[in-house]
């Protein structure tokens, strides 16, 4: 069923790539658009995570690096029965995290330095399962690719600004043309970004958490995450807004809306869901684990490594899980 998403997504994209080309420089534009778009299509496929990474200046991490991340991640591919993606860490002081790769065979998640230090083991542990989750769904394809593209179509739009559209050509609507090209190409393609990933991250909460094995560690993490991304500036993230809906938290700062210009779903309503998995009243204070909801006993969790797991997240902890 993703699979076909993400045709259709990859057909709509390249349909309103060559919409733009249309506005913008007639026939011709449009041939042209739609030689990018093919071209961009490919590229994006095999190559687009690699660029998102570079883009987030990820640098790749493993068991001797980073023997604690790097363990967390190892231990709840294994529990969910994926193969272990490559592990990157991204220098930036704002919390949060993504995944990317076209298929579980070919997939990378990435934490931020900012995320390690701020959260509990227990908390990273949530956050890289809801990770993992994406890759499990083959989430990151159809994200990745729609960075990529989103990015493509806004450049065009760019291109509209400076070049003007071809007036001798058989551009439909003239200087308006060039106008539509500007502004609405881009938003269709934020929307199309947005659509995407506050229907999917309900998905990966849900099965993020069943991989760990505890919904609240996850809503935990998401009350912290939300609230020092607010406070904190991503640069990358700023630099590259097309990739903005690829982390489990919006990394872009003004973005507190559950309407049509957020690109993730309310985090309050992500927490309750969370909750609802759990025993736990909704006007209980959510995020403390309780002694019973640890793993039992002689059955360790992938977050096994120095962790008291009868303790409410960060409860006791001194430093952080990246070793």
């Amino acid at each position: 069923m993703n699979s076909l998403k993400t045709a259709m997504l990859i057909g709509f994209m390249t349909a309103l790539f060559m919409g733009v080309g249309l506005l913008i420089g007639g026939g011709r534009g449009m041939m042209i658009a739609f030689l990018v778009a093919i071209a961009t299509n490919l590229f994006a496929y095999w190559n687009a995570d690699k660029m998102v990474l570079r883009m987030h200046n990820a640098q790749e991490v493993d068991a001797r690096t980073a023997p604690a991340y790097y363990g967390i991640v190892e231990g709840l591919a294994a529990r969910s029965g994926l193969p272990m993606p490559r592990v990157y860490l991204v220098h930036e002081d704002q919390p949060n995290a993504f995944a990317t790769g076209r298929n579980p065979e070919n997939a990378a998640v990435a934490a931020t330095t900012g995320l390690l230090q701020r959260l509990s083991p227990e908390e990273v542990a949530g956050v890289m399962a809801h990770e993992l989750a994406h890759i499990q769904n083959r989430d990151t394809l159809i994200m990745t690719i729609t960075a990529t593209l989103a990015g493509a179509i806004s450049m065009l739009g760019n291109f509209a600004f400076f070049f003007g559209g071809n007036r001798d050509s058989n551009q439909p609507l003239g200087g308006i043309g060039v106008l539509v090209g500007m502004i609405v190409a881009p938003f269709a393609a934020m929307i199309v970004q947005m659509a995407i990933s506050r229907t999917r991250e309900y998905s990966a909460d849900r099965r993020g958490a069943e991989i760990c094995g505890q919904p609240l560690w996850l809503a935990s993490a998401l009350a912290k995450i939300a609230t020092a991304a607010g406070r904190t500036v991503n640069v990358p993230a700023e630099r590259n807004p097309a990739t903005a809906h690829m982390f489990i938290i919006n990394p872009l700062n003004g973005q507190r809306m559950d309407g049509l210009f957020s690109t993730h779903p309310d985090t309050g309503n992500r927490i309750e869901a969370l909750r609802a998995m759990t025993d736990i009243a909704p006007h209980t204070e959510g995020t403390r684990l309780r002694e019973d909801a640890a793993p039992a006993s002689g059955q360790p969790g992938p977050w096994s490594s120095g962790v008291d797991r009868g303790r409410a997240p960060g409860a006791g902890r001194r430093r952080g899980p990246w070793g």
